[in-house]
């Protein structure tokens, strides 16, 4: 039996994640918990599945996923992009596949900082004229 495992790191706003694959029965480890105990929204499971689904790879699978950093949301765009670059090393065929769903790049947007003299990123004070 083929117990090769294959991994991909994968990043988002500041969570990263690592991510391996191995032949099993489709179970989803992430910290030590199962997908559904780790994220509480049915979409950020979705977004992390959606990859497998593309490549029917939903029961072939069995992920295990370690993420630190931001918050939920970032860490599921984290764990999809890691995800991805695991089942391309697993097969290169499925790039193209990839590519047009745009999965392969880094989703790079990050919060804006905040500049002094400013109350946020964009927002001024409030004028006053007297």
């Amino acid at each position: 039996m083929n117990l090769k495992k294959y991994y991909g790191t994968g990043r988002r706003k500041t969570a990263s994640a690592r991510v391996w694959i191995k032949k099993g029965s489709g179970s989803i480890q992430i910290n030590n918990k199962a997908v559904e105990n780790y994220f509480p929204l049915e979409s950020l499971v979705e977004t992390i599945q959606k990859p497998l689904a593309m490549v029917n790879f939903d029961k072939e699978f069995d992920i295990v996923a370690t993420s630190k950093g931001g918050g939920l949301s970032g860490q599921a765009g984290a764990i999809s992009h890691g995800l991805v670059r695991a089942i391309l090393s697993y097969d290169e065929k499925y790039k193209p596949l990839f590519k047009k769903e745009k999965l392969t790049t880094r989703d790079s947007r990050s919060v804006e900082r905040k500049k002094c003299g400013q109350a946020g990123a964009r927002k001024k004070f409030q004028y006053s004229k007297r």
